[in-house]
């Protein structure tokens, strides 16, 4: 069983338009959430959300290709490119890998939305085309009336799958290609599923992250009519949103965004002399079979007992907590008590952030994106604050980190947990 690594990062995120960008603004504590300007949001309660700023996909993609495929599948492109980069696997001037894995190189990439923005717009075309054909004031919707006539690339383009299709089209990937879809834990999931596939011995390199583009009106008023986004509208005043564990917490603030790791066999790494972000030790995959939305902390504890296990790391030496704190007060609520039930009274001194205080919930792209955080925490030594914590929820009484702190520490983990009561765990080490 092979030891196994983090040798590249590549990020877009609401906080900027490359990992190393992202990363510098989470240690200053600067918040990626603004108003909306996708759409017209006015006149809805949930006004604000985590938009990429700037972010230019011709730098990665022909026009034709720009305009055939959804974001979530431009995002993934884009950071995976930048982490092979990162991992010193193709030069600047070609995405021909080097050297060439075959069929030992694989790609995991997991969305929780997929292209749902397209989706969208090619409804709203259809609805245009309804109000158009009226009879009497009565729109005619019979079949025979309208026909969809979407275009051709629209199938394709939009499965969740595509992201990670499109990535091993593009960098010439011939090895495991898979697509990962559980909701909010997709983006750790993959990680762990390819932390799995190496350890195996059945690849020696996997791409593996998380993508999602939900910035449209059916995402957000979806999740806002299922109670779980933030009603808080001013992200310029002292008191914003997201505001993970805090007394006042109203929901979590929905953003978009890409995170690839390149994950690689332990001696793979060395004899190619790059640079080792950390060690992936443990992964955990859970279900509470329980409820669709609703969390249970004992599904949580086991994702966390499991991931730790197979690290081989006691509960006692953990010293660092990335959580899921979305900011919902049932799902911070649960986390601390699943991390009760592992940690004892540890639960409450271990330090603690909460990522999407600044960079919201980015769905699938979350999950890597703190994977990747918590490993420069190990590697550089620095705890990112949690920001938007103005009275924490006695409730929820763990050690939150809201300055940067500089810190000594070898061993973490990466919580991320999804609607149907999936549980994702990663546990990371320095090396």
């Amino acid at each position: 069983m092979g030891r196994v690594v983090v040798t590249g990062i590549g990020a877009v995120t609401p906080l900027g338009n490359s990992f190393s960008l992202s990363w510098e603004a989470l240690k200053t504590g600067r918040t990626g959430i603004s108003k909306i300007t996708r759409f017209d949001a006015s006149f809805i309660p949930w006004r604000v959300a985590g938009e990429l700023k700037g972010f230019d996909p011709g730098a990665y993609l022909a026009q034709k290709e720009v305009l055939r495929l959804d974001p979530f599948v431009q995002y993934s492109i884009a950071t995976a490119i930048m982490a092979v980069e990162d991992a010193g696997l193709i030069s600047t001037h070609s995405l021909s890998l080097v050297p060439p894995f075959g069929d030992h190189l694989g790609v995991i990439i997991g969305s929780s939305r997929g292209g749902i923005s397209t989706i969208e717009k090619s409804f709203f075309k259809v609805f245009r085309q309804l109000a158009e054909k009226k009879d009497d004031g009565m729109m005619m919707v019979a079949d025979r009336e309208v026909r969809l006539r979407p275009l051709p690339s629209l199938m394709p383009s939009t499965t969740v799958g595509m992201a990670a299709s499109y990535i091993a089209q593009k960098l010439g990937i011939k090895g495991a290609c898979l697509g990962v879809s559980n909701a909010c834990a997709s983006g750790a999931n993959a990680v762990g599923e390819a932390f799995r596939m190496i350890k195996s011995g059945y690849a020696r390199m996997v791409l593996a992250g998380g993508t999602d583009a939900p910035i449209c009106r059916w995402c957000v008023e979806g999740y806002g009519a299922a109670g779980t986004l933030s009603k808080y509208d001013n992200p310029s005043k002292d008191i914003s949103a997201p505001r993970p564990f805090d007394k006042t917490r109203d929901g979590f603030v929905l953003s978009e965004g890409a995170c690839v790791l390149v994950i690689e066999e332990y001696g793979s790494a060395m004899r190619r002399g790059v640079r080792i972000y950390g060690e992936i030790a443990g992964y955990g995959n859970t279900s509470d079979a329980f409820h669709m939305t609703r969390p249970d902390p004992s599904g949580e504890a086991r994702g966390i007992f499991a991931a730790l296990k197979e690290s081989g790391i006691d509960a006692e030496e953990v010293e660092h907590f990335n959580t899921h704190g979305t900011a919902t007060h049932i799902g911070d609520l649960a986390e601390v008590q699943a991390f009760r039930k592992v940690f004892g009274a540890r639960a409450t001194k271990v330090p603690a952030t909460a990522v999407k205080s600044m960079t919201g919930h980015m769905l699938a792209a979350s999950g890597a994106f703190e994977v990747a955080s918590t490993l420069m925490t190990l590697h550089e030594g620095i705890l990112p604050p949690t920001i938007n914590l103005k009275e924490k929820d006695p409730a929820c009484d763990i050690a939150l980190v809201t300055n940067r702190r500089n810190v000594d520490i070898s061993t973490a983990l990466s919580t991320s947990f999804g609607f149907g009561g999936v549980n994702a765990v990663v546990v990371l080490k320095r090396v």
